[in-house]
């Protein structure tokens, strides 16, 4: 685990995946994402609205680079390269590509997770079956812990040949066995208060209901006694029952009948909260917190996520914020945050909504567009003191164009460069002849292939 570099109430705007990259190991409590969903559709935010001029093709095609990423991740994850594999041999290329995308980060984001820390992914059936293995494959299926069902309106388009679609899927993951756990409470059906807390006390109007006061265990000697003419073994020692038949928490509806106890309905916490979640409404057209972002999510459903699975003071991470309700979410829950988004219009979101709740105490979010420097390596030597070890390791054979070359034509090149969040790490370092290396600049080796193969 180490310190996170970069201060709380950053967003940059870019590609997530350089930002990512330079990002230190085991710095973040919880992830949140809620990427494109290979939907092949369009989407805009209407003209007058916070967030016109946001809009994003949610369509994908294999490029030469999506394919020089997936040779990389035969090395980097053997069990994410055959899901996606499998994606192209049962769904096509456009799926592939998808996935290829997906990975890459997915990679990414476990390794900025701290040991402790979760990550929620929010999808729809599109490709949900594809991530869940993906998922698997980059977290270990031993880490799975949920599949949420959020019902995000009723059934619509009666019409249609098919079930209409009316809910979300987010796939929860742990990093490790161990995890940031609180518990969360959901509101009771009203069908379920009218039954079960059918009681309304004339002098206060709370509604309760009569609960259970024999104790199911016989052998107790010490609970055992009468009380209102009437013995058991109760659950109370006598002293407590008596004090509770005072305060009118204990009552008898009838001379002989077994005491029982008020449990009103506003001293419990409501129902423990399951893996489908009804309650929560998506975002009515003329609700406040409406930005007109096309895929905008409520807040009350990112704050139940930041609730569950985070405390406070710990970090919240968005790479693909959008509107930047994780953001909002984060913030009102007194824990740190940073988001990426492609567009810089998501700066200028979570700048209206926070100051929105801060009002003039908000200082503004910190605006980057360069992925941030590693620094958990500790003190790394000059890159170039490696080219020896390399010159060995690959036996005097370019990493480019796989020609043998002598030692003193030979260059140490980053597999990741530094402008796209590669560090001085060994592992990021490679031999290329001179030619290679001034041909490949500033791109990654997948960029330069697919440069190379067209």
């Amino acid at each position: 685990m180490s310190q996170a570099n970069f201060a709380s109430g950053t967003v940059w705007t870019g590609d997530n995946l350089p930002v990512m990259r330079g990002l230190n190991s085991g710095c973040v409590d919880l992830i949140y994402l809620d990427p494109p969903f290979n939907s092949n559709e369009d989407y805009a935010a209407p003209i007058g609205s916070q967030a016109a001029g946001a809009a994003f093709k949610d369509t994908w095609t294999l490029s030469d680079i999506d394919v020089y990423e997936h040779g990389e991740l035969a090395e980097r994850s053997p069990a994410a390269y055959a899901v996606i594999d499998a994606a192209r041999q049962t769904h096509g290329k456009s799926m592939m590509s998808y996935l290829i995308m997906m990975a890459v980060r997915l990679i990414e984001m476990r390794r900025i997770l701290k040991p402790t820390g979760s990550i929620y992914l929010h999808c729809d059936d599109t490709a949900s079956h594809y991530l869940k293995l993906l998922m698997d494959a980059v977290f270990g299926a031993r880490n799975y812990r949920n599949t949420i069902v959020w019902k995000r309106t009723n059934a619509k388009g009666l019409t249609s040949k098919n079930l209409p679609n009316n809910h979300d899927i987010l796939f929860r993951y742990s990093k490790s066995e161990k995890w940031t756990w609180n518990r969360q409470y959901a509101p009771y059906d009203p069908d379920y208060v009218d039954k079960f807390y059918k009681h309304v006390e004339e002098e206060t109007g709370r509604r309760y209901t009569l609960g259970d006061l024999v104790n199911p265990n016989r052998n107790r000697p010490n609970l055992t006694y009468e009380f209102l003419g009437v013995e058991r073994v109760w659950r109370w020692e006598k002293e407590r029952m008596q004090k509770a038949y005072e305060e009118g928490i204990v009552v008898q509806a009838k001379p002989g009948a077994v005491p029982r106890q008020k449990r009103y309905l506003d001293e419990q916490k409501g129902a423990p909260l399951g893996s489908v979640w009804s309650d929560l409404k998506p975002i009515q057209s003329q609700a406040r917190e409406r930005t007109g972002y096309p895929t905008q999510k409520p807040l009350a459903l990112l704050e139940r996520i930041v609730e569950i699975s985070s405390n406070e003071g710990d970090i919240v991470f968005d790479p693909f914020c959008g509107c930047a309700t994780t953001l909002v979410a984060a913030d009102r829950l007194n824990r740190d945050w940073a988001g990426i988004d492609l567009s810089p219009l998501a700066v200028k979101l979570v700048d209206q909504r926070i100051r929105d709740d801060r009002g003039a105490l908000w200082g503004g979010v910190i605006v980057r567009d360069d992925p941030p420097l590693r620094s958990d390596m500790g003190k790394l030597p000059n890159y170039r003191t490696h080219r020896h070890r390399l010159y060995g390791e690959q036996e005097g054979v370019c990493a480019g164009c796989d020609t043998h070359f002598p030692f003193k034509v030979m260059e140490v090149d980053h597999i990741l460069p530094r402008v796209q969040g590669g560090s001085d790490h060994y592992e990021n370092l490679q031999l290329l002849c001179t030619h290679c290396n001034k041909s490949k600049g500033g791109k990654t080796m997948a960029e330069w292939r697919a440069a190379q193969a067209g």
